[in-house]
C-alpha cells in the first residue's frame, strides 16, 4: 500500500519532467529548424532585393539594405537579352536528358536487380565509379571524342546540343542508376512471378508494373537531373560557342564589359533563371522525399 502510494505520488512529477524534457526539445528543434529556413530563404530573398536596385546602390557596400526605388527596368533589361532564346535551348537540352536518363537508368537498374545474373553487382559498380569523376576531368577527352566523331563518321556533335546532352546524359546516369536500383531491390519479386504466370513478358512486365511502382524515385531523378543540368556552365562554355545554342547561364555574359557591368540586371536574370527550378520543386517537392527514402528499408 505505501509503495503504491509513493509510486501515485511520484508519477505526477515524472510527467511533469517528461513534459518538461518534451517541451524544451520540441523548442529546441523548431529553433534549429527556424535557422535553417532562414539560411535556405534568405539567399533567394537577398537575390530579388538585389535585383531591384541600381549599380550605385549595389557599389555603396550596403548588401543588407533596401532600395530606395524598386528598379523594375533591370527585369525589362534580362528580358531582352535574349532570355526566351536562352530559356527554349534550355528547356530542349533539359527535357532530353531527363527523358534519356529516366530510360536508360530504368532499364539498367532493372537488369541489375531484377535479374539473376553474375555479373551485376559488378555493372553496378562500374556506374557508381562514374560518380568519382570530376566533370572538369572530361572536357579534354571528350572534345577530342567529339573532334573525332566528326573526322570518322560526318557527325557534327561541337557546337549543338548534342554536345551538351550526351555529357549531360553520361554524368546523370550513375547516380540515377544508384537511386532506382536501391528502390527496385525492395520490390517483390512474387509481383513478377504473378505477372510472368498470366504471360506478360519482361518487357510488358517492366512497362505495366515496375515503372508505376517506380515513379516516386523516377520524380527524384527528374528534380536531380533538372536543377543540375538547368545550372550548369563548364561543359555549356566549353562546347558551345554559337549565339543559337547558347543555354540560361550564358545571359548573365550579356551585362558584363570590358569596363562596367549592369549588377542589377544580372541579379533579375539570376532570378528569371531560378524561377523554372523553383516551380518545378514545388510542385514535386513531395516526390523527392518518398523518392530519396524509398529503398532505404528493406521491405
Amino acid at each position: 500500500m505505501a509503495e503504491a502510494l509513493k509510486s501515485a505520488a511520484a508519477s505526477p512529477a515524472s510527467a511533469g519532467a517528461s513534459k518538461r524534457r518534451f517541451t524544451v526539445g520540441k523548442t529546441i528543434a523548431f529553433a534549429l529548424f527556424g535557422i535553417l529556413l532562414v539560411t535556405q530563404l534568405y539567399p533567394l530573398l537577398w537575390l530579388v532585393i538585389y535585383s531591384l536596385k541600381n549599380n550605385e546602390e549595389i557599389l555603396s557596400g550596403k548588401f543588407f539594405s533596401l532600395p530606395h526605388a524598386l528598379q523594375w527596368s533591370n527585369y525589362e533589361s534580362a528580358w531582352n537579352a535574349n532570355y526566351l532564346k536562352y530559356l527554349k535551348n534550355s528547356v530542349f537540352v533539359t527535357v532530353v536528358t531527363m527523358t534519356s536518363v529516366i530510360v536508360l537508368s530504368s532499364m539498367v537498374a532493372y537488369a541489375i536487380t531484377r535479374f539473376k545474373w553474375k555479373w551485376g553487382n559488378a555493372v553496378l559498380l562500374l556506374f557508381l565509379a562514374g560518380l568519382t569523376l570530376p566533370l572538369q576531368s572530361t572536357l579534354l577527352p571528350l572534345m577530342l571524342i567529339f573532334k573525332s566523331m566528326k573526322d570518322v563518321f560526318n557527325w557534327q556533335v561541337l557546337n549543338t546540343h548534342w554536345s551538351l546532352i550526351l555529357p549531360y546524359v553520361a554524368y546523370q546516369t550513375p547516380i540515377a542508376v544508384f537511386i532506382l536500383s536501391g528502390f527496385m531491390r525492395t520490390i517483390p519479386h512474387e509481383i513478377e512471378e504473378s505477372a510472368h504466370m498470366d504471360g506478360a513478358s519482361v518487357y510488358k512486365t517492366f512497362r505495366s508494373i515496375i515503372l508505376p511502382i517506380t515513379i516516386p524515385p523516377i520524380m527524384t531523378v527528374c528534380i536531380l537531373t533538372f536543377i543540375t543540368i538547368w545550372n550548369e556552365y563548364i561543359i555549356a562554355a566549353t562546347f558551345i560557342s554559337s549565339e543559337k545554342f547558347k543555354t540560361l547561364p550564358f545571359g548573365v555574359n550579356s551585362f558584363v564589359s570590358q569596363y562596367s557591368a549592369n549588377y542589377g540586371a544580372i541579379g533579375a536574370y539570376l532570378v528569371l533563371g531560378a524561377l523554372p527550378v523553383i516551380i518545378m520543386y514545388f510542385i514535386l517537392s513531395e516526390r523527392i522525399t518518398s523518392g530519396m527514402t524509398a529503398g532505404a528499408v528493406k521491405g
